[in-house]
C-alpha cells in the first residue's frame, strides 16, 4: 500500500499513521522527519538539503523529492508507505507524481482525514505538553493529573490565532490537491471526529474499500 496522508494541522494525521505502521506494516514517512534524518545521515539528498538550510532559505521541491525517492527505495518500504507533509501545493503533487512515475512507483491511496477547524482550534488551543514524561493531555478531552499540573507547557504556536493561520495556509494551498487525487480514483475521505480508535476503524474500512 503506497499512499499519502492529507488534512489540516491538527487532524490526527501522525496519531492515526503511529497506529497504522503496525496493522499495515509499511513506514510512516515524515516529509520533516525525513528530511532531518537526511541531513544527519549525510546522504547526498541531505546535504545539498542543509546547505539550503543554513543559507536560511526553503528547502527546493526537487530536493525533497529526492529524498523521498531515496526513503521509498529502502527495504523497509518494499511493501509501501506512508507520506505525510508532503505534497503541500498542486505543483509539488505533480512533481512528486512525475517523480514517482519516472522511478516506477504508482500510488494506490491518498488518505484525507477530515476535521472541521472549529474542532482543531478546540484541540490545539486545550493541548498541554508534559516536559517531563513527553505525553501530551488535553484540558477538556484529557486532562492531567492535578499533581503535574503545574508543570504542563502550553506551546506558544497552540493559540487560537496561530491554529487559524495554519489552516488558512492549509484551505489556500495544500487543500487545492485534494480534487486532483479524487479525480484519479485515489481519494478515500475519512471522518476525523472521534477516538483515535473510532478514526483507525474508519481508516481501515476505507482503505479496504
Amino acid at each position: 500500500m503506497r499512499m499519502i496522508l492529507v488534512g489540516p494541522p491538527g487532524a490526527g494525521k501522525g496519531t492515526q499513521a503511529a497506529r497504522l505502521v503496525h496493522s499495515l506494516g509499511i513506514p510512516h514517512i515524515s516529509s520533516g522527519d525525513m528530511l532531518r534524518a537526511a541531513v544527519k545521515e549525510g546522504t547526498e539528498m541531505g546535504l545539498q538539503a542543509d546547505g539550503f538550510m543554513k543559507a536560511g532559505k526553503l528547502v527546493p521541491d526537487d530536493v525533497v523529492i529526492g529524498m523521498i525517492l531515496d526513503r521509498i527505495a529502502r527495504p523497509d518500504a518494499a511493501g509501501g508507505f506512508m507520506l505525510d507533509g508532503f505534497p503541500r501545493t498542486i505543483p509539488q503533487a505533480a512533481a512528486l507524481s512525475d517523480a514517482m512515475t519516472s522511478a516506477g512507483y504508482a500510488l494506490d491511496r491518498v488518505l484525507l482525514i477530515e476535521v472541521p477547524d472549529e474542532l482543531i482550534i478546540e484541540r490545539g488551543v486545550g493541548r498541554r505538553n508534559d516536559p517531563v514524561t513527553g505525553r501530551i493531555y488535553h484540558v477538556t478531552f484529557d486532562p492531567p493529573p492535578a499533581e503535574i499540573a503545574d508543570r504542563l507547557v502550553h506551546r506558544k504556536d497552540d493559540t487560537a490565532a496561530a491554529i487559524t493561520e495554519r489552516l488558512g495556509y492549509y484551505h489556500a494551498w495544500t487543500a487545492p490537491i485534494v480534487p486532483i487525487y479524487d479525480a484519479q480514483g485515489l481519494l478515500r475521505r475519512v471522518d476525523g471526529v472521534g477516538t483515535p480508535a473510532q478514526v483507525t476503524a474508519r481508516i481501515t474500512a476505507a482503505l479496504g474499500a
